[in-house]
């Protein structure tokens, strides 16, 4: 499986290599809407729009310490997108696993849906909800210690 930064610095780089090649044919403006199509791309599946991803273990004890909710997510997943983005800052608070890097993570996810991966899937108190509002998933991390 290919790490998501790999496919990050991919879109990156190709997207760079094309829209030289358009800039030196003489379509500047072409390139530049090329380039930041694939920066676009890249930010998307990139994993540094997400909270610090850990361990499926390491989420479930600390969120069994303080009670805050576990998501499982993938990059370049538009609802994981979605629900950060909706979360704003107080995304920094959940705790993030990354079912890409974490077997166990997808697990998880398996077990909750019925053996499908789909993510996000937030975890609170030992229940699963799937692909939640971001208002919900608020009211959880305030009911937490």
């Amino acid at each position: 499986m290919m790490r998501p930064w790999i496919l990050s610095l991919l879109f990156v780089l190709c997207g760079s290599f094309v829209a030289a090649g358009l800039a030196f044919s003489g379509s500047p403006g072409a390139a530049a809407g090329l380039l930041l199509a694939f920066l676009a791309l890249a930010g998307v599946n990139s994993p540094l729009i997400f909270p610090r991803s850990v361990g499926a273990a390491e989420a479930q004890r600390r969120s069994a310490a303080d009670g805050r909710p576990v998501i499982y997510w993938r990059p370049g997943c538009k609802y994981c997108i979605r629900l950060r983005i909706r979360l704003g800052r107080g995304a920094r608070r959940l705790h993030w696993v990354n079912i890409w890097q974490d077997p166990a993570g997808a697990a998880v996810v398996r077990a909750a849906n019925d053996g499908n991966e789909t993510v996000p899937t937030v975890v609170v108190a030992g229940r699963a909800r799937t692909n939640p509002d971001a208002e919900w998933v608020r009211e959880q991390l305030s009911r937490s210690r």
